[in-house]
């Protein structure tokens, strides 16, 4: 499981032209699931984004969770972040999971966090064409992936 964290001043996830998810300071996280993925990686990158200190404390230094800073939190799937592109040039999505095993691990994923979160995870549409807005701030950005945590 793999996810892309970016903080940001405000998100937006938008479905034919309506607006289905909507924050302002907190994290857009992109989550990609391959078919190995089980409980304990969500378990494992739940606990990890809620505790990662990429939020500037009082002397402008990440040092504040998201838990610290009370911002809010959007999660969107994307397949693409498990691309394979070492042959060719149209990438390879052969690692990321169908949606029979991603769906459950991302509705779990979702659930998980908002339940340690204490408060509504936004989300997107698994599976829709989505148009992620965001104003990335920092920039800050993060790639986790639960295979390693090394």
């Amino acid at each position: 499981m793999k996810i892309v964290i970016q903080r940001v001043s405000e998100a937006s996830v938008t479905i034919n032209k309506k607006k289905i998810a909507n924050i302002k300071e907190g994290l857009l996280v992109l989550l990609g699931i391959v078919n190995e993925d089980t409980k304990e990686d969500i378990d494992w990158l739940c606990k990890k984004l809620l505790n990662l200190r990429v939020f500037p404390d009082d002397n402008d230094v990440m040092n504040k969770s998201i838990l610290d800073a009370d911002g809010e939190i959007i999660v969107v799937s994307q397949f693409t972040l498990h691309a394979s592109t070492k042959k060719g040039n149209r990438p390879s999505y052969i690692k990321a999971a169908k949606p029979d095993i991603a769906v459950p691990l991302y509705k779990e994923f979702v659930n998980t966090l908002q339940a340690e979160f204490g408060q509504q995870v936004q989300t997107g549409e698994f599976g829709a064409d989505m148009k992620v807005a965001l104003i990335n701030d920092g920039p800050v950005t993060i790639i986790i992936d639960s295979k390693n945590r090394e």
